[in-house]
């Protein structure tokens, strides 16, 4: 075994011991339940599940923390919506509503780019507000996020499909985001 295997081999048990401190906490010993037979005592739970040998190794880590950290409601959005494949998957220029848990508590915008890191999935909505360009990013996987209305969808139904992935261009273009906000207000 080569020097670099055996480092290799120290850092992946290194991870997986960093990974069981990690993950047994506070919360597991609140939910201990009292020994029957004495006030004193405290049963521990059983000990999480077992690490795959696959960490152990040091391997397929991004794997498992793609399946383990966002949670099911951000998994599921990206899966579908903002999963490049998906048949309904959200395209550029589509328009959307937000519903959030702090102010500004609603917000609709034109979906102008979508930028896919797996659980660190983000959008921008873009929309003029009081005659100011306003655009905002919002992560998929944000517990902010209450709520995605879909209102319209780009190159559905008589609209135009936009033939960028990113549509940083309505930045300087007043005359279609105009335009583009006008369909907002009246879709939402």
């Amino acid at each position: 075994m080569n020097p670099l295997q055996k480092n290799i081999r120290a850092t992946s048990t290194h991870i997986a011991r960093s990974f069981t401190r990690h993950f047994a906490s506070k919360a597991d010993a609140e939910v201990a339940k009292p020994y029957p037979f004495s006030k004193n005592a405290i049963i521990l739970p059983s000990s999480p599940e077992p690490l795959p040998p696959s960490l152990l190794k040091g391997t397929a880590i991004m794997a498992h923390v793609k399946n383990t950290l966002p949670p099911p409601a951000a998994k599921e959005l990206l899966s579908t919506l903002f999963h490049p494949s998906h048949p309904s998957a959200l395209r550029p220029g589509s328009i959307i509503s937000l519903t959030l848990a702090h102010a500004p508590t609603n917000f609709a915008g034109v979906l102008t780019g979508v930028r896919h890191r797996g659980p660190d999935t983000s959008f921008v909505l873009r929309n003029v507000v009081q005659r100011t360009g306003v655009e905002m990013r919002f992560f998929v996987g944000s517990p902010e996020i209450k709520d995605i209305k879909v209102l319209t969808r780009a190159g559905e139904k008589g609209t135009k499909r936009m033939r960028r992935a990113k549509l940083t261009y309505l930045r300087d273009d007043a005359s279609k985001m105009n335009a583009i906000s006008a369909s907002v207000r009246k879709a939402v």
